[in-house]
């Protein structure tokens, strides 16, 4: 048995912020990305629902950049149909990564609506059954087709003379043409047009001799005329064989150039030259951001690797590049002359190395929890004894094997929670509490454990409360994974010194660090552990749980960290505008 609960998992976590939703719209579009399956039309009509209301919180333009990434291939027809009635790129994005079976696009074809079915003139891998709709719904247009002819043999009645014609002469007789049988339409065009290549073409007219295969090498002639003209972008695009690629319009992103003893570029490849032929690359204040890299290399004539430098200028060079150059040096008498070398775009979105780290991580832990979901769900059946009677020897391993699931899963909650607050992925419910009472509250609940080792915690708090814009639940969840840890490394007969006092909109909690955490050279590191305790501070040891703790105190504006022998976590008292609910939030807030 399998259960694929991926869609639930996502759908189960709230998008905080824009980078959270963000990841939460590309893990939707790739789970419903796949192939139709049976499951349950609740969860997917949720999914689809929660797209929706994503996409108020990501602009048009960021979703179509999205969709459009490399990688992604929607064999779901619901969800193409879907992303087709949204915005024209996104709709255009999402069709040009659409991958359906020809029964799949027959179908959906006739429910697109008209534009997004001009999207799919310009692909050429549809099957048969989608350019057979398409051509029924008469979207025709998507390029020049080739006709439908015959072969041309092309033989002369008459004998050539000595005598080549004149360029631009007229022959007295055309050349008649033959017409038979055809199988290579791409070879009888490269013939056609070879043969009338030595003559000028005439203009296109309506008499029956302008129409046929005359008209056809005619506009052949006119497409070659016209590339390099001005208006040239406005000639259809031929798809035949031994015509040259139309002009590449793809942004720049590399050139070679050359530069003279001093400095400036005297050569660059293309159409580049004259956007960059006299620019001096040897003057520091050309260098972007104070990177004095380049000019360096060419006062002492060693390479340039790696340097980083910004142009200004036309649009298509104006930016930030790295250069790769070596010097030149004539053979005779080894003189320099200059350098020569290759631009290079500059990455401009390079992503955080954090947040990668913590996207993979996060992705691991989905696939983990599969087989620890499916090992606590076998074992809580064992035990229940669902299917029958079982042995008590069986039901006690089936118990245990439950307890350690349900243990790992917490495992990887806390390191899926700890990714996503240091990466700002998640924020702390907001609310109203007070850290006082629940510190007061916790401290007397680990007293009791604490005693029989003849251990306690010394506290002086406050008598006033110190509320925090913290939801309940996430403030008790902080005091006590810092209280609880502390108790848990307390040795016998040791005494930890805990003091809350609020200064300055502020509460500060010191407390003073046991034994074997003050002896750790590195509180928040994994190797922090607190030894053997009846107070478990996580599978992951007391430095985690530190580490934890202090991301959440950081994400609720507040900070956790060492002063010699103590432990002081500060955080941000409520403030009265904090306790005002937001009129755009208390809706949303209410309806959960």
């Amino acid at each position: 048995m399998h259960f694929d609960d991926r869609l639930a998992t996502v759908l189960r976590h709230r998008a905080t912020g824009e980078r959270a939703g963000k990841t939460q719209f590309r893990q939707l579009i790739d789970l419903l990305g796949e192939r139709p399956q049976a499951g349950d039309p609740a969860l997917k009509a949720a999914a689809y629902l929660r797209l929706i209301a994503l996409a108020e919180m990501i602009p048009a333009k960021e979703r179509a950049g999205i969709v459009g990434e490399t990688g992604w291939r929607f064999r779901n027809p619901e969800l193409v149909r879907w992303f087709g009635e949204a915005h024209p790129s996104i709709a255009a994005a999402a069709l040009q990564r659409a991958h359906l079976t020809g029964a799949e696009w027959e179908t959906l074809i006739p429910r697109l609506p008209i534009r997004a079915r001009g999207f799919l003139r310009h692909r050429r891998d549809l099957p048969e059954e989608a350019v057979r709709i398409l051509d029924r719904l008469g979207v025709q247009d998507r390029a020049l087709p080739l006709p439908d002819v015959v072969e041309i043999l092309v033989e002369h009645e008459q004998p050539q003379t000595a005598e080549a014609p004149q360029i631009g002469a007229l022959p007295d007789e055309p050349h008649p043409l033959k017409l038979s049988a055809a199988n290579d339409e791409s070879e009888l065009v490269t013939k056609a047009s070879e043969e009338i290549a030595e003559i000028q073409p005439r203009a296109p007219s309506s008499t029956p001799d302008g129409e046929g295969i005359r008209a056809l090498v005619e506009r052949i002639e006119a497409f070659k005329r016209n590339r390099g003209a001005p208006g040239g972008e406005d000639a259809p695009s031929l798809p035949l064989a031994g015509l040259e690629d139309a002009p590449r319009r793809k942004p720049l992103q590399s050139f070679i150039f050359g530069t003279d003893s001093e400095g400036r570029v005297d050569w660059a490849e293309g159409g580049v030259a004259p956007m960059i032929i006299g620019t001096m690359l040897s003057a520091r204040t050309e260098a972007a951001s104070g990177d004095d890299d380049i000019a360096a290399a060419f006062h002492n004539r060693r390479p340039v690797r790696r340097g980083r430098i910004t142009l200004r200028g036309a649009g298509p060079i104006a930016g930030d590049w790295i250069v790769d150059a070596a010097p030149r040096f004539t053979r005779g008498d080894g003189r320099f002359y200059g350098y020569v070398g290759r631009f290079r775009r500059a990455a401009e979105d390079a992503r955080d190395t954090g947040q990668e780290s913590a996207d993979r991580l996060r992705q691991l832990l989905h696939e983990l929890r599969t087989p620890v979901n499916a090992m606590q769900g076998y074992a809580e059946v064992i035990q229940q004894q669902v299917f029958g009677p079982t042995p008590h020897e069986y039901r006690a391993l089936a118990a245990s094997i439950a307890g350690d699931s349900a243990r790992i899963l917490a495992g990887f909650d806390e390191l899926d929670r700890l990714a996503k607050l240091e990466t700002g992925a998640l924020d702390l419910e907001p609310g109203s509490s007070d850290f006082a009472g629940i510190a007061r509250a916790q401290i007397t609940q680990l007293q009791t454990v604490l005693s029989p080792r003849v251990a306690r915690f010394d506290a002086d708090i406050q008598a006033n409360a110190a509320m925090l814009p913290l939801d309940q639940s996430e403030a008790e969840m902080l005091a006590w994974r810092v209280l609880a840890t502390l108790a848990g490394a307390t040795g016998a007969g040791e005494t930890v010194n805990l003091d809350l006092r609020t200064e300055d909109e502020q509460v500060f909690l010191r407390a003073q660090l046991p034994a074997k955490l003050a002896a750790t050279e590195d509180l928040f590191s994994s190797e922090a552990r607190a030894g053997g305790s009846t107070l478990s501070s996580g599978i992951f040891g007391a430095g985690f749980s530190l580490r934890l703790a202090r991301a959440e105190a950081r994400s609720a504006g507040g900070e956790l960290a060492r002063d010699g022998g103590w432990l002081v976590l500060t955080l941000p008292l409520l403030t009265p505008e904090d306790a005002l609910p937001s009129p755009v939030d208390a809706p949303g807030r209410a309806a959960g």
